[in-house]
């Protein structure tokens, strides 16, 4: 027979693309390696041609460097220290490991009410400046609206006063 090898929880390093911050899974991507040393992982042949046109990442509107400088996702968290690269060889430990685990997990559910969260706050503004600009283009064309039962007591009043304002004017010519 043949002697079957059973790899039992061996894990595999899971870089980060260089240019576009996404997933490096083992056995897929590319590896550069310049003359100084430095090893770029990219995670696809797209960052890779990206990177020898020497193209910003920060500039390229599809790398999570992008949408971290627009401000379209959340930079200065606590959770995110946790996800940082960590070189440092650890003794096992079989209720650390454990510990990790649920720690993970714990903190993988508080990211995502945190990212909810802040995506809910960056659309907030948006809407509010629209409600604004809606209110404002009532306010200027509320002759155009014929219902008085949908006007509200204050926007009567305004049409009223608007309505005498043009009476006295016509009066006045």
């Amino acid at each position: 027979g043949r002697a079957e090898i059973a790899l039992v929880g061996s894990a595999m390093r899971i870089e980060k693309c260089y240019f576009c911050s996404s997933n490096a899974y083992p056995g897929h991507g590319i590896a550069f390696v310049r003359n100084d040393c430095k090893i770029f992982r990219f995670c696809r042949s797209k960052c890779h041609r990206a990177f020898k046109m020497k193209r910003n990442p920060r500039k390229v509107r599809w790398t999570k460097a992008f949408r971290k400088s627009a401000g379209k996702e959340m930079t200065i968290d606590p959770v995110l220290e946790f996800e940082k690269k960590r070189n440092v060889p650890m003794k096992y430990d079989r209720e650390l490991w454990s510990q990790t685990v649920r720690a993970m997990k714990r903190i993988s559910e508080i990211r995502q009410k945190r990212e909810g969260q802040f995506v809910k706050n960056r659309l907030l503004a948006p809407k509010e400046a629209e409600l604004q600009r809606d209110l404002k283009e009532i306010e200027q064309n509320i002759e155009l609206m014929r219902e008085p039962v949908v006007l509200p007591k204050v926007m009567r009043q305004k049409v009223a006063a608007k309505a005498a304002k043009a009476e006295t004017e016509k009066m006045d010519e």
